[in-house]
């Protein structure tokens, strides 16, 4: 037993960063915390810190504010999550404006969630922001499970509302790369289906990622202004050229909205906010054309059918790499109507007036590690970086796809329609910006992005990167501390004895700091969440990994 205690010991205490105050942690400039989707499968959320109160938030690519319901929001809507007490005084708190400057979130769903900005001392993992604007939400029908509260947008500052309203207001994650505060100014997804995830700041989860040359590195498109919003272009989106499209292995031609506008490319957001892959019409019906039997069963949303059993692979390519999806990585679920139907992504959508063509939400961003590099002023463009998680291109089995159907998804509740319906033709609004005012992929840009005392790792780059001329080894690596460690201890008898140590998950409450009177929402926090992570290189973590088992599951 105490060989263990010290090993332990050892393991947190030599390789983690000192947890006796979250402003001192910030120093280490990288930093990693759980994410988990919600039961409902339409989100992954982290915890936070507001002041010294807990909150569980939904993670959102293509959004940049954060915001949080509020204790007076009285919608159904708000009363069955925890809230932002606003009768409570935290020393921590600044008004905006007093409390006066309003704040608006429109979602493509017809849902809304109206407030105003304030702001607080904001935590992540062991990372603290003083001062960090937000909205608080007092009237929403925006419908959040698992007492989720709100949603940390993660875009450019140009899409906050908050930024636009607000002086020295700047978002979340591109604050932190402004003020220099990361070790690199980038942030990586890791999403899972069955369980925890990770969101890493400023360093990239080497636990998932293995091998940084397989990486496939993609400059970030420029948006021109709207109408007379300025006159030059800037980043707006998340979002990449889509190289090409097969399905098993036979090209699709893809059609771009805008080609005269976007170079003839066909342009892909990636959002974590979507639970799904949705592309324009033109290019969707091409898609499922290849496919025997498959079938459009609802021209109102472009949702398409296709056998269950069908063992057929979709690549999508970023750059010069193929991006596979399996069976059992787009089929959404079996239709009531049609045992023998699934219904299956992508989604067909009309022409968007922004010109983004293609959004890839959680169903691809489970295949891949996404990074995402915020840019430099002045020197680097910013980045997409997509890691696979898969090296099969082969279909899957039959007998594999039968079992995930039976396991992993479930019969939805479809009224197939009597006969083969037509697909529509798509008509192309006008495009939303001025495009007197020329955008290009990859640009650089003299602010907006992270402070130019960043090195840069990819610099003036406007195509893709040859990941051979990159100086990979100045990219920042992080992992979670682990959550079960394996010990082999040999006695003095020389008897060999193995034990595994699990590291408590403390608890937490939601909305409501410590003391106060009403009642809370206790729930159980991954370990790396509250615990600190550690900053390693290749040459540290291998020794690391020598000493002791670990389970990062």
């Amino acid at each position: 037993m105490h060989r263990l205690v010290s090993l332990l010991y050892f393991i947190l205490g030599s390789w983690a960063i000192s947890i006796s105050s979250r402003e001192a942690a910030n120093a280490s400039e990288a930093f990693i915390t759980s994410v988990t989707l919600s039961s409902d499968g339409l989100s992954y959320y982290t915890v936070i810190g507001l002041g010294d109160m807990n909150f569980r938030v939904s993670l959102d690519t293509a959004s940049s504010d954060l915001w949080i319901m509020a204790s007076s929001c009285s919608t159904s809507a708000c009363q069955t999550v925890p809230r932002y007490p606003l009768t409570y005084e935290s020393t921590t708190y600044q008004s905006v404006n007093e409390n006066s400057t309003q704040f608006v979130a429109e979602y493509a769903d017809g849902t809304i969630a109206g407030g105003f900005v304030a702001k607080e001392s904001f935590h992540l993992s062991n990372l603290t922001v003083p001062n960090q604007a937000f909205a608080l939400i007092t009237d929403s029908n925006v419908t959040m499970t698992d007492d989720i509260s709100g949603i940390l947008g993660l875009g450019f500052p140009r899409i906050s509302t908050i930024n636009a309203t607000s002086t020295n207001s700047t978002p979340f994650f591109p604050s932190l790369a402004q003020q220099g505060l990361l070790q690199y100014p980038l942030f990586g997804l890791s999403l899972t289906r069955n369980s925890t995830g990770t969101l890493s700041l400023g360093a990239i989860d080497s636990s998932v990622v293995t091998n940084l040359s397989n990486v496939e590195w993609n400059p970030v498109v420029e948006f021109s202004p709207f109408g007379n919003e300025s006159n030059s272009s800037s980043y707006y989106q998340w979002a990449i050229p889509l190289t090409s499209l097969s399905v098993n292995g036979t090209s699709v031609a893809l059609s771009p909205s805008y080609p005269t506008v976007t170079g003839n490319h066909s342009i892909a957001i990636f959002d974590v906010g979507t639970p799904g892959i949705y592309g324009p019409w033109a290019d969707v019906s091409k898609l499922f054309s290849t496919f025997a039997s498959a079938r459009l069963v609802n021209e109102a949303v472009g949702q398409w059918a296709v056998p269950c059993d069908s063992a057929i692979t979709l690549s999508f390519t970023f750059g010069q790499r193929n991006f596979t999806l399996q069976p059992t990585d787009y089929i959404i679920g079996e239709t009531s109507g049609d045992p023998g139907l699934c219904l299956a992504w992508p989604i067909a959508l009309d022409p968007s007036p922004d010109g983004i063509d293609w959004q890839f939400g959680t169903p691809f961003m489970r295949t891949v590690y996404t990074v995402f590099s915020y840019g430099i002023d002045t020197l680097e463009p910013p980045m997409i970086g997509l890691y696979s998680l898969s090296n099969a291109t082969a279909p899957e089995s039959t007998l594999l796809i039968n079992s995930f159907l039976a396991s992993a998804s479930e019969v939805i509740g479809t009224t197939l329609p009597n006969s083969l319906l037509l697909t529509p033709t798509a008509t192309t609004p006008a495009y939303s910006f001025n495009t007197s005012v020329p955008a290009s992929t990859g640009a650089i840009v003299q602010a907006a992005l992270a402070t130019s005392t960043y090195s840069p790792i990819f610099g003036a780059v406007t195509t893709i990167p040859d990941s051979a001329t990159l100086n990979l080894s100045a990219i920042p690596l992080i992992q979670p501390l682990p959550t079960v460690a394996t010990y082999t201890v040999t006695d003095s008898a020389g008897m060999i004895s193995t034990s595994v140590s699990r590291i408590s998950i403390p608890s937490i409450v939601l909305g409501a700091p410590p003391g106060w009177s009403s009642a809370g929402f206790t729930v159980r926090a991954p370990a790396f969440t509250l615990l600190l992570s550690f900053v390693v290189f290749p040459s540290l973590l291998s020794s690391l990994l020598h000493c002791t088992s670990l389970d990062f599951s």
